[in-house]
């Protein structure tokens, strides 16, 4: 797990630090589509993301989901952070965008590496400003882009954090993290794929416009 660590934490992290995480700090892993933190989950650690990537979704009172950002390798969740501090239940629900590996580190180590390691606690600062930000850009696509702008920025997203132009993805799925209808979601598909941004394929779809 050391090397794991550092290939994702090194130049961040120092070695002390990196051992203390290996040695109490626990791996997990979560298929694609799995649900790795719900909403009402009393949260008790913290995670590190190695491999792979988790997209943040908030659900209002009838169900409809929102996409909030996307947790790549070398991120942690800000929210997370705030309900294990706060001993709250979370309030947001995390699944695996792809095949992902992770550390769960326990909140009494948190608070404790805050105080130990300034390259922790910095870690923990910027990443709650980088939450911060990525949830305003979320905040401003709603209120200041349309559908169709929100879909691009959507997909191209989706695409940067998967590594591929090539995205396996519904018109369902699109459609439940944008909190729109199927229907809405395909014909706006279609009017990016006539305005060259993307192409739609049979169970899958490839961005353009990157």
């Amino acid at each position: 797990m050391l090397q794991e660590l550092n290939n994702a934490y090194g130049f961040i992290f120092e070695k002390e630090l990196l051992e203390e995480i290996s040695k109490t700090g626990i791996l997990k892993s979560a298929r694609e589509g799995e649900i790795i933190m719900d909403i009402g989950n009393y949260i008790t650690s913290m995670p590190l993301l190695l491999e792979g990537a988790i997209k943040i979704l908030r659900e209002d009172k009838e169900g409809n989901e929102l996409l909030l950002y996307f947790l790549e390798r070398g991120d942690t969740c800000a929210l997370t952070l705030s309900c294990c501090l706060g001993q709250t239940k979370s309030e947001i629900r995390a699944v695996a965008e792809k095949d992902t590996q992770y550390i769960l580190v326990p909140i009494a180590k948190i608070e404790e590496w805050t105080t130990m390691f300034k390259s922790w606690r910095n870690f923990v600062f910027e990443s709650y400003q980088s939450r911060l930000s990525e949830m305003l850009e979320t905040i401003d696509t709603l209120a200041f882009m349309n559908m169709d702008q929100r879909l691009l920025r959507y997909l191209q997203d989706k695409a940067k954090i998967n590594q591929s132009q090539e995205l396996q993805v519904t018109h369902q799925q699109i459609a439940y993290d944008l909190n729109t209808s199927r229907v809405v979601i395909s014909r706006l598909l279609k009017k990016l794929e006539l305005e060259g941004k993307i192409l739609l394929q049979r169970n899958h779809l490839v961005v353009y416009d990157l």
